[in-house]
């Protein structure tokens, strides 16, 4: 570990753990483990671009000694990622994909998978390294069934939030409700990542640039979403974290929402403060994908949002386009370091220990 490690806390608030069908299979009940057992059932794959590297969407120096996939060993991970940088804390978003949120039918299977998931992260990861937390996977799609789950294991401590993900859903629909209110609850925070498609609007893009560089969109409406559906209004102590979209983008979305908000109001009457400050106090975004620029650049965007506290640092681990805590950000002022580093997130999920002692200096 490296001396600048060891004088940073670091909360991780991105990290890709991966589970293949057989590891689960332990967690399944019959009808659903027989489907994949026997029928060699596997869910569909819509993504047809050519992956970025050798390794596919992860780095190279990421798969496991023994030549297993990026992301699916423990020990390996403890090593590269949780040691090297001294983590205090890491955030389990998993590598299931699709989602179990994004079928498109069979609901059952869905909520199967999800439970079986959910099952195993608890075992193999969250209960062998007291610097990981969890998400709980559902499928969101059926919300009777995805408010069981969360209650089934939502109360487990190692759990932090409910993972949504960001494809054609409008997650700001009353329907999905229920699954605020349960996480309420149970003092889970929302974490949303990007799964695909990528954007609500329009064809497929022709290539994985396109894909990569227009993600940030689809942030931004699910954002939208949930702000002009009220949600924040009716679950007050809800976070809402938007994960591996960057941050680059909320200046320009929260006065965009701002304008529209003073034009268009009397649509939205249940909303009843500025989206900016709704956006202030409910919803974070994590670094990843983090631009390269300057520390006035970067002051220029805090500065633009209107506070400090609206972003986490996250690695996006084992990806191809990982983000090095030691690299990704310019040199900045040791407070507001100490915010995206750790504080920040520490805020946002209230399941996480809290800051105890001074730094190693």
């Amino acid at each position: 570990m490296s001396q600048k490690s060891k004088q940073r806390r670091l909360i991780d608030t991105d990290i890709h753990e991966r589970a293949t069908y057989s590891e689960l299979l332990p967690y399944l009940d019959n009808p659903w483990r027989r489907y994949i057992e026997d029928n060699h059932w596997m869910q569909e794959k819509h993504m047809p671009y050519t992956q970025p590297t050798v390794a596919g969407v992860d780095r190279a120096d990421a798969v496991t000694p023994d030549g297993g996939a990026a992301g699916s060993d423990l020990g390996f991970m403890q090593q590269q990622l949780l040691d090297e940088n001294g983590h205090e804390y890491g955030i389990l978003t998993g590598a299931l994909d699709p989602s179990p949120s994004s079928m498109h039918g069979w609901y059952e299977m869905a909520t199967a998978l999800a439970s079986a998931y959910n099952d195993w992260q608890i075992e193999n990861w969250l209960e062998k390294d007291d610097r990981l937390y969890g998400s709980v996977h559902i499928a969101a799609q059926d919300p009777q069934q995805a408010v069981r789950e969360i209650e089934r294991v939502g109360s487990h401590p190692k759990m932090v939030q409910i993972l949504l993900p960001i494809d054609k859903t409008s997650w700001g629909n009353p329907y999905y409700h229920p699954i605020y209110e349960a996480a309420e609850r149970h003092n889970l925070s929302i974490g949303m990542h990007h799964n695909e498609p990528p954007t609500h609007f329009g064809d497929w893009p022709r290539y994985f640039i396109e894909w990569h560089t227009m993600v940030p969109t689809s942030h931004m409406i699910e954002v939208s979403n949930m702000v002009f559906n009220g949600v924040f209004e009716k679950f007050p102590n809800l976070h809402l974290i938007m994960i591996e979209g960057g941050f680059t983008h909320v200046p320009h979305l929260m006065k965009k929402m701002d304008q529209q908000y003073k034009e268009l109001r009397h649509e939205v009457p249940w909303v009843n403060r500025m989206p900016s400050d709704i956006v202030r106090d409910h919803i974070r975004f994590t670094t990843q994908p983090v631009e390269e620029m300057s520390e006035k650049e970067f002051m220029q965007y805090v500065d633009q949002m209107g506070s400090e506290n609206m972003i986490c640092f996250s690695t996006d681990y084992p990806h191809w386009d990982y983000d090095s805590p030691l690299q990704a950000l310019p040199k900045l002022d040791k407070t507001l370091e100490e915010k995206i580093f750790s504080e920040n997130a520490r805020a946002s999920y209230p399941k996480l220990p809290q800051m105890q002692g001074s730094v190693t200096t």
